[in-house]
């Protein structure tokens, strides 16, 4: 039998330096809660982090299925689909490809029938400066504001105890001027406009292909950070920041569109 993971312990130590494989969430639950238009369940028990790695538990919003309303569970970071017999393929599935999703047996089903938003306000890339070294960056919109993910998930049942284990994946896409420089690859952040559309039931035949496209790069920016976020035991706001000397998010190394 194999075990399920306590939601309150840290998630295993493996380094994921796929896109997207880190991201941070340090908006308070108030904040997220206004911003996604849902109300605080106090008893969903999640704060902020920032170092989101994959296998951890994370709220994502979803509609419910009884009121039609956008809600926040948690789940986790790795999607396994309902018809898988483990939980393994989990720790491969932590991105789903705008453009295979739609046909990939792994995320085909979720992505007709069970999208989520994953609230954010920065993901980490390394850019490879050579053979051996890479430099980390934080990547977050030039206002500053929270963002969504595009999600999918999906409710895996454990093949004897038939106990429910909810997981996500985050959709990504080519990336744009700012993040091109980094990686190849950059985890579709969808319009606050389109949340609506994205959660929707809709048309199961045609699910919203057309609003998995890069962000537009003037919303964009991106700046140098430590490399202690390598480590994902380090979770502290000390990671966002562009250098030792300053807290401000508005510093020379930082680079954008705009």
């Amino acid at each position: 039998m194999e075990p399920f993971p306590d939601k309150s312990c840290a998630p295993p130590l493996v380094i994921i330096r796929g896109m997207c494989g880190r991201y941070v969430r340090k908006s308070t639950r108030r904040e997220i809660a206004a911003w996604f238009g849902v109300e605080d369940d106090e008893a969903v028990a999640w704060g902020p982090s920032y170092n989101v790695a994959p296998q951890s538990f994370q709220p994502v919003v979803r509609l419910n299925r009884d009121s039609g309303l956008r809600e926040i569970v948690l789940m986790r970071w790795g999607l396994i689909p309902y018809w898988s017999k483990d939980t393994k393929i989990g720790y491969s599935t932590i991105n789903a490809k705008a453009e295979t999703v739609a046909t990939a047996p792994a995320f085909r089903e979720a992505f007709r029938r069970r999208r989520c938003l994953v609230p954010a306000d920065a993901f980490y890339e390394w850019q490879k400066l050579d053979a051996k070294h890479k430099q980390p960056f934080a990547i977050a919109l030039s206002n500053r504001e929270p963002y969504a993910f595009a999600g999918l998930w999906d409710r895996w049942r454990h093949p004897s105890t038939r106990e429910p284990l909810e997981s996500f994946s985050v959709i990504t896409t080519d990336a744009n001027q700012v993040v091109a420089p980094l990686h190849n690859r950059m985890p579709v952040i969808l319009q606050r406009k389109d949340y609506e559309r994205w959660l929707g039931a809709g048309d199961p035949a045609q699910p919203p292909l057309d609003l998995l496209r890069p962000c537009p790069p003037e919303q964009m920016i991106a700046w140098k950070v430590d490399k202690a976020v390598g480590n994902v035991r380090n979770d502290t706001a000390q990671l966002l920041e562009p250098g030792a000397a300053t807290e401000d998010w508005d510093d020379p190394e930082l680079f954008s569109l705009c």
